[in-house]
């Protein structure tokens, strides 16, 4: 996983502090100090000037074709195909190898004078020095012998690659076979990971282990053509010669079975007979070796933030507060007869609100992600080329799988982005959060973000491909506020349902920090959940735990909502009648994925140059 980076200090430049006034009303003040800065004017760029730009540049070259070598996934993902045989080294030796290199890179970064760079070569710097110093930190405190978490890991994401690699030649073939034949290497280096983890104490609690068994025994099959990975052997594409079939076929069969069959039998073994017999009963990162200030660094990490726990528990229960008093206006609007509970109850009980088959669920989905692909002209100057379709959640996957998921395209596959609606226990997959939940995975939350950021050419490619998690999943909640803008949420049950995935999401600052900081437990953060949102009963258990096993990872949402939506009451009270809603998104989405500071110092950029504008 990459990270995202931000810097203290620009020599030679005037510094424009941006203040944030509050990330919510009544809570604790949060602020936000801009890592960009104001170039003293001096009559453009000398020459030392642009050998200072080419030598960052060189530098950002230089470790993107390691990073690529590195993770030869990442590099089949974004288009580059010379890896496409390989999948990466992770034994213990190749994680503090890179380590090593990435210091070296730091190194060679501090050697440059950014004073002497441009604006958006300065923000590259500052995100390229975090994405390395967090790369490296992850090494540092052992988070690569958890490979995994509740829902997901290296073992789910490999059973994408039939959707993932090219299989278009006779050659891709013989790369995807070679892929499937080094997974069980891949396996073992991965048990010995979590072996090492083991011993000292990095491991995943008990509780979020139950069921996580049937993500990988699915795979674990006697018949080759029942596994997915398979699929690719059923039919050729017309490009792969006719001549090469049988052998295609016939190598394909025997790396599905000595290959993807015989990794996921060793890692179920290695499950079931060892790591969850040893699995830990604490479940706060903070009881992991040097736990507090893991914790505090995946913090900075998801957040962009220097935040204590405390400070984001508090934000959150301020959040709760505020949107708990929205609530109770729309159950009053319906005229219920009953209090808090017996509404959730009820929305989570009556047959009105649920599918009776996952064609009628994903149905809905798509109409609605449709129907707000006919308003983002209205909202938006620059939309995505990229298409996106609709589908279901694996069912290998979707018993511990969260309620939806955007998946991404791999760049030049000719394949669209899908948002993924899970169709696993329809009784538990409410109607009234699904305008919510489409907006958040489609459209206009990540399909539109990540697919535009995949479109800036002129940023480097470390910045075009990666993911800020406070920037993407503060725009996927503020994505579905604009729901409301575009003529969504008219229902007031769906309403609600909007409401509860945004109680959802501050419910998740409190919980977070509960469990990782504050000595939570497990049935405290369900109850917490339970309480406050209308989400189902097994959804509040299966988020519970994702929370338990991927700490830090919850808090994106709302701490990247709140500034985002700051930001726009600033542009509209600045700009006035002249605010250009469709102008904001552009200011907000053209610049890349960024961390919140240097997010805000770009929109008080655009305003400053909106008044300009209008002053002349």
């Amino acid at each position: 996983m990459w990270r995202s980076g931000i810097t203290h200090d620009c020599p030679g430049f005037v510094p424009r502090a941006l203040i944030s006034k509050s990330l919510a009303s009544g809570a604790a003040l949060l602020t936000l100090v801009s890592l960009s800065c104001t170039p003293i004017e001096d009559g453009g760029p000398s020459s030392a000037d642009r050998e200072e730009a080419a030598r960052l540049h060189d530098l950002f070259e230089r470790e993107w074709e390691f990073r690529l070598k590195e993770s030869p996934l990442r590099a089949t993902a974004v288009g580059r195909h010379e890896y496409d045989h390989l999948l990466p080294a992770v034994d213990a030796d190749s994680q503090r190898r890179r380590a090593g290199v990435w210091r070296d890179f730091l190194s060679e970064l501090e050697s440059i004078d950014r004073s002497r760079l441009e604006s958006r070569d300065r923000v590259s710097a500052a995100i390229f020095q975090r994405q390395l110093e967090d790369a490296t930190a992850d090494i540092e405190f052992g988070a690569w012998q958890i490979p995994l978490n509740a829902d997901s890991g290296f073992h789910t994401a490999f059973t994408r690659l039939p959707e993932e690699m090219p299989l278009a030649s006779e050659r891709d073939y013989d790369n995807y076979a070679a892929r499937l034949r080094a997974f069980p290497a891949h396996v073992g280096q991965q048990i010995a990971n979590m072996r090492e983890g083991m011993v000292r104490g990095m491991t995943l609690p008990c509780v979020v282990l139950e069921g996580l068994d049937t993500t990988i025994a699915a795979h674990v099959v006697d018949d080759v053509r029942d596994s997915v990975f398979h699929a690719p052997y059923e039919a050729f594409p017309s490009t792969v010669p006719a001549s090469a079939h049988a052998r295609l076929r016939e190598d394909g069969r025997t790396a599905v079975r000595d290959g993807a069959i015989a990794g996921y039998r060793l890692f179920l073994d290695f499950m079931a007979n060892e790591y969850v017999p040893a699995c830990r009963e604490s479940l706060g990162a903070s009881e992991l070796p040097d736990g507090r200030a893991y914790y505090q660094q995946q913090i900075r990490h998801f957040t962009t933030l220097n935040l204590t726990p405390e400070e984001i528990h508090e934000i959150g229960r301020q959040e709760v507060k505020r949107i708990r008093s929205e609530m109770a206006q729309i159950i009053e609007e319906v005229g219920f007869d009953g209090d808090f509970a017996a509404f959730l109850e009820f929305l989570r009980t009556d047959p009105r609100f649920y599918d009776r088959t996952p064609e009628e669920l994903l149905k809905q989905a798509a109409w609605l992600a449709k129907k707000m692909d006919a308003r983002l002209p209205s909202l938006f100057k620059t939309l995505p080329r990229l298409p996106y379709g609709v589908e279901a959640v694996p069912d290998h996957i979707a018993p511990k799988y969260t309620a939806g998921r955007y998946v991404g395209a791999p760049q030049g596959s000719g394949r669209p982005g899908i948002y993924w609606v899970n169709t696993h226990a329809l009784e538990q997959r409410p109607l009234y959060t699904l305008e919510a939940l489409t907006l958040h995975e489609a459209v206009p939350g990540h399909h539109l973000q990540v697919a535009l950021n995949n479109e800036i050419e002129d940023l480097p490619p470390f910045r075009r491909f990666s993911y800020i998690s406070a920037f993407g999943e503060g725009w996927g909640l503020y994505a579905e506020r604009l729901g409301l803008e575009a003529g969504f949420y008219k229902d007031p049950y769906s309403n609600f349902g909007r409401l509860t995935y945004e109680m959802w999401r501050a419910c998740r600052l409190v919980v977070d920090t509960g469990i990782h900081a504050l000595g939570w437990s497990r049935q405290q953060a369900i109850d917490f959940l339970a309480a406050h949102t209308a989400l189902s009963h097994h959804e509040v258990r299966t988020e519970t735990d994702r929370y338990i096993s991927w700490p830090g990872q919850a808090l994106s949402y709302k701490l990247g909502e709140l500034k985002i939506r700051e930001l726009r009451r600033g542009a509209e009270d600045a700009l006035g009648e002249r605010f250009d809603v469709r102008a904001f998104h552009d200011a907000v989405l053209l610049n890349g994925s960024v961390p919140l500071t240097v997010l805000g110092e770009q929109i008080e950029s655009w305003i400053d140059e909106a008044l300009q504008a209008i002053a002349d």
